[in-house]
């Protein structure tokens, strides 16, 4: 049977504009929660904000200039993530190699400054010098459709494997991830480049979140410790801004190459609650991890780490404590879990990728992240959340990353730890 690796990880954080940046900070409790952006502050004086560290226009190819934010973010992930695996089209099958996406809200910046200059030409025409305010820039449409950064690596890199992107809000890339994983072991890809990217730090898209009430106030001490996954005081998740691309491949593939593995990956489970918009279902979460167990061939008992979902809202963090103790039942308190969204932010549709990355990191290097600001346990999450503290040198087996989503959409990603075959 097909063994499918991760042999490549390139991520674009609110902690830091690569891998190792980004993963040191996490170890660290290191929070990158600032204030939201002038422009949403006008509106939503106490708005925070977990945005990228200055930096990434260095990082772009001039080609990028002309792409929406949340593209050229995950092509700057998507090179990352092709160098380190040592990706060549001359050791790659590209007929048999593709691209799978998840966002959340494609084109979030391109569709505000669309309004924007609409508004602005309708109502100044004189600050505007009279421009007709339908006249717009003619690839308005390709940097707002949802494939466009699957369509931009695809050609980038000459990927004439399958082209799919996932929109399932906070599962988007988790769904892309398990997809392509899918379609490897199946047989219909060797090779597939998996990208999960987000940019929604607009004014529009604050306040669409804000009138769900789930985003959180500043700390009254310290704003960057604002986001307090399964903390008594928690009051909402921070809006963040990222990337993260993986590439998946056949085990003997990545070998061949002498390619640096993360990890195998070895579970996949995809649930629904079929019940509220809004809500989370224990049920519908905990029907994912036992999927993605029993895909794995696997007990409970086997699992070493798990990265939560852990938004840092009251009904989620309770709801995912519940869930897990319902699939892990005694053993639960034993397993270490913790919510690298109090230091990143909440990266939507990048989320799952980000978070899967951190994991299997995770796995590579025995050691695990804390959940920053926690200080205040809330006895509704009885389990074991890391606080604070990031731990080292564990011997870290199975590890599981959970993506849970609005509309009721559910992923649990199942990771092993890797190890070369004994010799003959």
């Amino acid at each position: 049977m097909r063994e499918v690796v991760v042999s490549g990880i390139g991520l674009v954080t609110p902690s830091g504009l690569t891998r190792d940046a980004s993963f040191a900070a996490w170890l660290e409790g290191r929070s990158a929660v600032t204030q939201a952006p002038e422009a949403v502050r006008r509106w939503l004086p106490n708005a925070l904000a977990a945005p990228l560290p200055p930096g990434l226009e260095t990082r772009l190819e001039r080609a990028d200039h002309g792409l929406d934010r949340a593209t050229q973010l995950g092509m700057v992930a998507a090179a990352a993530a092709l160098q380190d695996a040592g990706f060549s089209r001359d050791t790659v099958n590209t007929d048999r190699a593709g691209v799978y996406v998840g966002v959340g809200l494609a084109g979030a910046e391109t569709l505000e400054a669309l309004y924007s200059t609409f508004y602005q030409r309708l109502y100044d025409p004189e600050g505007s010098g009279h421009r007709n305010p339908t006249v717009l820039h003619p690839l308005t449409v390709p940097r707002l459709m949802a494939n466009a950064t699957a369509a931009a690596a695809s050609m980038r890199y000459g990927l004439k494997g399958s082209s799919h992107t996932y929109s399932v809000a906070c599962a988007s890339s988790a769904v892309a991830i398990g997809e392509a994983w899918r379609a490897i072991l199946a047989g219909q890809a060797d090779t597939m480049l998996v990208i999960g990217t987000e940019a929604q730090l607009t004014t529009g898209a604050y306040l669409g979140w804000n009138a769900l009430r789930v985003l959180a106030t500043p700390d009254a001490d310290d704003i960057t410790a604002s986001c307090k996954p399964f903390d008594a005081r928690r009051n909402g998740f921070v809006l963040g801004e990222g990337a993260a691309a993986l590439l998946l491949e056949t085990r003997s593939a990545a070998e061949a190459r002498g390619a640096t593995i993360y990890g195998v990956l070895c579970g996949y489970g995809s649930s629904s609650d079929a019940a509220h918009l809004t809500a989370p279902s224990a049920d519908g979460q905990a029907r994912a991890m036992r999927q993605a167990l029993h895909e794995a061939h696997i007990q409970p008992e086997q699992v070493s780490y798990i990265n939560a979902h852990g938004t840092a809202t009251q009904v989620g963090d309770a709801t995912e404590s519940q869930s897990i103790q319902d699939v892990f039942g005694p053993y639960a308190g034993q397993i270490p879990v913790s919510a690298t969204k109090s230091m990143h932010g909440h990266l939507i549709g990048a989320a799952g990728a980000v978070e899967f990355a951190s994991t299997l990191l995770s796995l590579h290097t025995g050691s695990i992240p804390p959940t920053a600001n926690l200080h205040a346990p809330d006895p509704a999450c009885p389990l074991d959340y890391v606080p604070l503290q990031a731990r080292h040198g564990l011997a870290l087996e199975y590890a599981l990353s959970n993506s849970f989503a609005f509309g009721g959409s559910n992923v649990s990603l199942l990771a092993r730890k890797y190890r070369p075959h004994a010799s003959a």
